[in-house]
Parts: structure tokens; C-alpha cells; sequence
């Protein structure tokens, strides 16, 4: 695993930007329940065989992460029955202490939505019951004072009027083409989320074309990532404006950060990588 480093480095001028870190607070859950027993994209396949162990121990280092980090972690118990619980990023999303919780498209993960929410009441957020199918912070990224949101394959469009409604933001739609990027934090990186800085990385061939030309008009300087980068998820990755925790295997996402600044930490969650989910899936950030 690539080395933390804590403080921001000030890099010559015209080299590479400053880039600085600011902690973190986050949900996760712990996959004691991880294992494919269906296919609802196609990263699974219940034949193939999983290993809950490993999977335990690929999280752990990476929750070790967040918290060498110096990032604020809590943790939801995971339930039996509800193997992609781990991907906590998919329970809902929370912005200024206003938890707008998740409606699941497949029935196998629709108890999550509840779940989510009682533990962000339980916890002294505002919760919002949503009217519409969505899939939380894995279709709703913010950026700045704006939320990306995807639709194409889990949420549907019109949670986004209603993202829009509970939060009083610009909420711009995404629409996504590729079933194997088929949340938005697959195929989208926010590295940094700043008002005036917001910095981002995609690729592009997991959108249409209208979802393109919004991309490269608001992100000109966006990292594009390659094709063998997005196939272990490498975009599915959460940052804290300077460190940029990412899939190891990401080796050339791993160069183009470092080129602008940031300080990637690589750590291999290959087991859960078996269900779709990576980094980011792991990680919902609570922001009070």
C-alpha cells in the first residue's frame, strides 16, 4: 500500500497544484455477510466462489486507511441476509446534516434502504424518505456546491427533482451507457470537491454523448482514465482533496494523480470487487 502522508506538500510553481486535505467523517459497513448468491450487474457471478474472510480483511485495511487518515469513521452492523450492505455508499446521501435515504431498483437490496435510514435518524440526521428509485452517493456525486447525478441503470431520473428539492442545489443529470459502470461513483471520481477548485476524473465511454459535452464543458481539466483503469474500478475511489484512496491495481490512474498533485494510496479490495463495488462503494460520507 502506497504511504500516507499527512501533511500538504508545497510543490514547486508550474509543477504540480497544492493540494490540500481535509478530514473526513464516513460510514461504512463491515462485509461479515459479503458472498454473490445473485446477479443484479455484471461484476457477479454466483458461480464463481467468495471468500467472506478475505473480503473482511480487504475492508479492514482499508477502514485503517480512513482512519490513519485521521478521517472521522462510524459504522453501520451489517444484517444477515443483505450481502452488498458493505457498499454503504449506496444507503443514501448527506449533505449539511439532511440524509436523503436510498430506494433500491432490485428487491434483493431493498431492505438496505431502511436500514440506512434508522441509523441515520438514530444518529441526529434529518432524514428524508425518498418518493423515487435511487441508489444514494452511488449516483449522486457533489461537486462544489453541485450534485452529479446518474441515471441510465439504477436511479431513476426523477430522484433527481427530488435531490434538488431537499437539497436547494444544482443538480445536473449524467446519463450512463455502459452496464459495467452502472452507478455513477464508477465511472466518475470526485478528487476534489472544493467550491472554485472542483477537480474531477471519468471515463468516457461509460456516457452518452449530451452527458460528455456537460463534462467537458464544466471539467476541462478533468483526468480521463484509461479503459484497463475503469475495469477494476479504479475510478470507484474517495478523496479528501489531497489523498486519493484508489484500487492498487490502478496503476496508471496511480501516475496521472501524482502528475496533478495528489497523493494516491492504493489498497486491493479484489474480493469485493466481486460484487461491482470498490473503494468509493464502500465508503458514505456524512456531512453534517
Amino acid at each position: 500500500m502506497t504511504d500516507i502522508v499527512d501533511d500538504t506538500i508545497t510543490q514547486p510553481a508550474g509543477i504540480r497544484p497544492i493540494r490540500t486535505a481535509t478530514t473526513r467523517s464516513v460510514l461504512m459497513c463491515r462485509p461479515d455477510f459479503f458472498t454473490v448468491v445473485y446477479r443484479i450487474n455484471p461484476w457477479m457471478d454466483p458461480a464463481l466462489p467468495t471468500d467472506t474472510s478475505l473480503a473482511v480483511q480487504q475492508w479492514s485495511v482499508l477502514h485503517q486507511t480512513y482512519l490513519d487518515l485521521g478521517f472521522d469513521v462510524h459504522l453501520i452492523d451489517p444484517i444477515p441476509g443483505l450481502p452488498d450492505m458493505v457498499y454503504a455508499a449506496n444507503g443514501g446521501m448527506v449533505i449539511d446534516g439532511i440524509a436523503y435515504g436510498a430506494s433500491f431498483t432490485h428487491p434483493e437490496r431493498q431492505p438496505e434502504g431502511p436500514a440506512y435510514m434508522d441509523w441515520f435518524g438514530e444518529n441526529g440526521l434529518d432524514v428524508r424518505v425518498p418518493e423515487q428509485i435511487n441508489e444514494g452517493e452511488g449516483d449522486f456525486l457533489l461537486v462544489g456546491d453541485t450534485i452529479l447525478a446518474g441515471t441510465g441503470f439504477r436511479s431513476d431520473s426523477l430522484s433527481h427533482g427530488e435531490l434538488a428539492a431537499v437539497y436547494g442545489r444544482e443538480v445536473v443529470t449524467l446519463r450512463l451507457v455502459n452496464p459495467s459502470f452502472y452507478h455513477l461513483d464508477t465511472a466518475l471520481a470526485v478528487l476534489d470537491s472544493t467550491a472554485g477548485q472542483e477537480h474531477i476524473a471519468y471515463l468516457p465511454s461509460a456516457f452518452d454523448e449530451p452527458s460528455l459535452a456537460i463534462l467537458r464543458s464544466r471539467y476541462p481539466d478533468a483526468v480521463i482514465v484509461t479503459e484497463t483503469d475503469a475495469a477494476v474500478l479504479g475510478l470507484n475511489s474517495f478523496s479528501d482533496g489531497r489523498n486519493v484512496v484508489i484500487a492498487s491495481r490502478a496503476v496508471d490512474f496511480e501516475r496521472q494523480l501524482r502528475e496533478h498533485g495528489y497523493n494516491p494510496i492504493g489498497v486491493d479490495l479484489s474480493e469485493l470487487l466481486l460484487g461491482g463495488g470498490g473503494v468509493k462503494c464502500c465508503t458514505l460520507e456524512l456531512r453534517r
